[in-house]
């Protein structure tokens, strides 16, 4: 098959812009977190590593509660209303995180009203990728779905990037609290925005078809899952794993994985529409566990962020390498639903692997949470070759 890449006329790449920008600045809400968070509950409220595990799943568990809706809604009301949806939650999220604050003094208050905060934030997420992705399919067309996915990721993966040093520098200069207003801000400053641009045609008509959906998108998610576990033991653990051995500069490991993971994208970004989704996922899946493996053995900061790029540059065609094939077999017209339930299969994996991954890591060392998530990342190969046998095609196609 052709390595050539599928191209997109320049019109529509113009109008595409605007929804990636939007991906971009919601999801630095989630960046500016990522390395805080951590260090916020088990050093600021004084939790273990179970409960920082809990915490972080908690988002991702309620995005998994929240995608069939925000998917539905996407196809029947349209994806800018999505979207608004989104950034709106966002907003309200921060607002949680800043009155957690609160109740410092009364931790597992403060915890609880911080948990409250994760759950809406996950659900945010929900309708803005649902509104994004159907919002850039409907503008792009069915047959450059590989690449619209690609570029939603790098935009969200980018603003990870972007937002990690921000929120070190922000916690290290004001506390918390300063993350909780910039969690706040973003969404509604880009809220504003988002109300100006034209949206798409909605499909008020599409019935729910939750069984066809789901038939399509099921297998391609078990692949994804697995090798989301992977990502969460780097996005929840490697500042613990810093912190545990009197290492600075954590941030650096969570911006290696978004660079290379955007790096990734750029450069291959057209090969799940071009030579096969499966064959793409297959690679990718191998040499994220590969970085993982790296981490696990790793006696130096150095060596954690060249496993950090390594497992970023894997993960990067994961989410399209999978997903071309799940989303290109749903109707057109649940296509928000299909986006909805192929990603409900990473909050899945997700929100259950980051409160086990706590459990391995209080049983016996931060460093086997990395060597397990290998493990787990490899099971993922086994999906990629399952959807590539002429058979199992046959099967996926019926």
């Amino acid at each position: 098959m052709s390595l050539a890449r599928t191209s997109v006329s320049p019109q529509v790449a113009a109008t595409i812009f605007p929804i990636v920008g939007v991906i971009f600045t919601g999801y630095l809400v989630v960046g500016v977190a990522m390395p805080v968070l951590p260090l916020h509950v088990h050093q600021g409220l004084g939790f273990g590593t179970f409960v920082v595990g809990v915490v972080a799943g908690s988002q991702f568990g309620a995005c998994l509660i929240s995608r069939f809706t925000a998917g539905h809604l996407a196809d029947v009301r349209g994806a800018k209303h999505a979207v608004l949806i989104g950034l709106l939650a966002g907003g309200a999220a921060g607002m949680l995180y800043l009155l957690s604050l609160a109740f410092v003094g009364t931790p597992t208050i403060s915890l609880m009203t911080l948990l409250l905060g994760r759950a809406v934030l996950g659900s945010a997420e929900s309708f803005m990728v649902a509104g994004a992705l159907n919002w850039g399919l409907a503008l792009a067309g069915a047959k450059h779905t590989g690449k619209v996915m690609s570029w939603m990721g790098t935009a969200r993966y980018a603003a990870h990037a972007a937002g990690a040093p921000a929120g070190s520098a922000l916690y290290a200069l004001y506390g918390f609290a300063s993350v909780a207003i910039a969690t706040t801000l973003i969404p509604l400053l880009i809220l504003v925005l988002v109300a100006r641009l034209d949206p798409v045609p909605a499909s008020p008509h599409a019935r729910p078809a939750v069984r066809k959906v789901l038939g399509s998108v099921w297998i391609p998610g078990v692949g994804l899952a697995l090798s989301c576990v992977g990502y969460g033991a780097i996005t929840t653990f490697v500042v613990l794993l810093f912190a545990q051995r009197g290492w600075g500069q954590a941030w650096i490991a969570l911006t290696a994985v978004s660079i290379a993971f955007i790096v990734g994208r750029l450069l291959f970004g057209h090969l799940p529409d071009g030579i096969g989704g499966p064959r793409v996922a297959l690679a990718s899946v191998l040499v994220q566990a590969t970085g993982q493996g790296l981490i696990w053995l790793a006696s130096t900061p150095l060596l954690v962020f060249a496993g950090a790029a390594l497992a970023g540059l894997g993960y990067s065609l994961v989410y399209p390498g999978y997903g071309v094939k799940a989303i290109g077999r749903a109707p057109p017209e649940n296509r928000g639903l299909a986006v909805g339930a192929y990603t409900a299969c990473l909050d899945l994996a997700l929100g259950i692997a980051s409160p086990v991954l706590g459990l391995i890591a209080c049983a016996t060392d931060l460093s086997a949470v990395f060597l397990v998530s290998a493990i787990v990342v490899l099971c993922a190969a086994g999906i990629a070759i399952c959807l590539l046998t002429p058979l199992k095609a046959a099967v996926q196609e019926g």
